[in-house]
């Protein structure tokens, strides 16, 4: 569902990313973890075509994003770090524009506006204007909008920062459920270490370049102590990020 091969984007002469390769399939939760600083959202930036690489390829479900962007575009939804929601529409009118963008016929779209609102409590919301919600539920909100057109690909670039745990919760348990259930590829960059760990594989992201990959086991392994968390820590601390310092624990 996307591929990422020997990417990589500079600001002058400093690299945010360089050299980067991966590859994620259908039905699968990739969490891609990394320090503020480490090039995830930079590499949302290149996979949503906000940026253009300066080196390599990405493709998506199989088309070449910087031949054919509409087309590889389509297929993908996503929930930016930063808000994206026009706060003077309500939810309702803010869901059928997304819907109308992606050419949506008005019944389908009013069916999934109301059974996707309804899955994450949010139904009760929806001709209120969007600018009187917590923050949680327009984070709710942008997921809804996000998997409208029901797209293969689903970005999530820090999209619980700044929540209440219960929102979170509901975000995270959401984004899961639609992997089980349709199959849908998710890529939730993310530093916090208790977001990943029902992850089918994880992506360690530090200063531009991939430091360690594999499901939460085999990365914990990887990283070399005895905690996720703790490996996460040491290999991304100053000292632990120069190649010929032994790790430490924090």
């Amino acid at each position: 569902m996307l591929s990422v091969q020997n990417s990589g984007k500079r600001y002058g002469d400093r690299w945010a990313l360089r050299d980067l390769s991966f590859e994620l399939k259908a039905g699968q939760f990739c969490a891609l973890l990394g320090p503020n600083g480490a090039g995830k959202s930079t590499l949302f930036q290149l996979l949503t075509g906000l940026f253009v690489p300066d080196q390599g390829r990405i493709t998506i479900d199989e088309i070449e994003l910087q031949r054919h962007p509409a087309r590889a575009l389509a297929r993908i939804g996503v929930v930016f770090q930063q808000q994206a929601l026009d706060l003077d529409l309500t939810v309702r009118r803010n869901l059928k524009f997304h819907a109308d963008l992606h050419g949506l016929a008005g019944a389908v779209a009013h069916e999934r506006i109301a059974s996707d609102c309804a899955v994450l409590g949010i139904s009760a919301d929806l001709d209120r204007p969007t600018r009187e919600l917590s923050g949680g539920t327009k984070r709710k909100v942008e997921l809804v909008r996000a998997l409208l057109h029901r797209p293969g690909l689903l970005l999530m670039d820090e999209a619980t920062v700044g929540l209440d745990p219960k929102s979170r919760k509901d975000i995270l348990a959401a984004v899961h459920e639609d992997v089980r259930s349709r199959g849908t590829c998710v890529l939730w960059a993310t530093h916090w270490v208790e977001e990943t760990l029902d992850a089918h594989r994880m992506l360690v992201l530090h200063q531009g370049q991939l430091i360690a990959e594999g499901s939460p086991a085999d990365v914990t392994l990887l990283l070399g102590q005895p905690t996720l968390e703790a490996g996460f820590i040491s290999r991304t601390s100053p000292a632990g990020s120069k190649p010929a310092k032994k790790e430490q624990t924090p």
